[in-house]
């Protein structure tokens, strides 16, 4: 947007495009000095609402750097990545892995060692993608278990933890 735009809410009419004579005015160091005020001071308030508006991004931005051989979650979305736990369930995963990182691509991307049943997922992530993984005992998984089916990724369930009987309106729901 121009800043005389900007200003008075009208695009500006310049000498060139007026057609009539009488309406030529012609432009004095005054005006001239005016105008560059005006775009000065346009100029600044620009500057300050874009450091209001960063303010309030830099707090939320994270910057994540991996290197070659760490071990990185990779987090799943319920509904629009191709790697799902039980579609639609309430007890989705959120992250998945942990797998090593092969190669840093840009500071922004990074390729993973997927296992061989996840060969139909491009290896390439985005760094919000990927969490740190901490060494823990607790988090060795079996992944024998794991299969892909169309893109997706399907975990059977190993067994029932808990079965309990409800009654509603006189009847057993199990």
């Amino acid at each position: 947007m121009a800043p005389f735009h900007a200003l008075y809410g009208r695009p500006c009419q310049t000498p060139l495009s007026w057609d009539q004579l009488e309406d030529r005015v012609h432009l004095g160091p005054d005006m001239l000095r005016d105008m560059e005020q005006q775009v000065v001071s346009i100029r600044e308030q620009l500057v300050a609402t874009q450091d209001w508006q960063n303010k309030y991004v830099d707090v939320h931005r994270v910057d994540r750097q991996f290197s070659i051989d760490d071990r990185v979650f990779l987090r799943v979305h319920l509904w629009k990545s191709p790697i799902r736990y039980r579609k639609g369930s309430n007890l989705a995963l959120s992250f998945v892995g942990s797998f090593e990182i092969l190669e840093r691509i840009c500071p922004i991307a990074y390729r993973l060692s997927l296992l061989p049943s996840l060969s139909c997922i491009h290896d390439v992530f985005h760094v919000l993608i990927l969490h740190q993984y901490h060494p823990n005992i607790s988090h060795i998984l079996d992944w024998t278990a794991l299969l892909v089916e169309d893109g997706q990724l399907a975990l059977e369930p190993v067994g029932v933890l808990e079965h309990r009987h409800q009654v509603l309106r006189g009847r057993d729901i199990e």
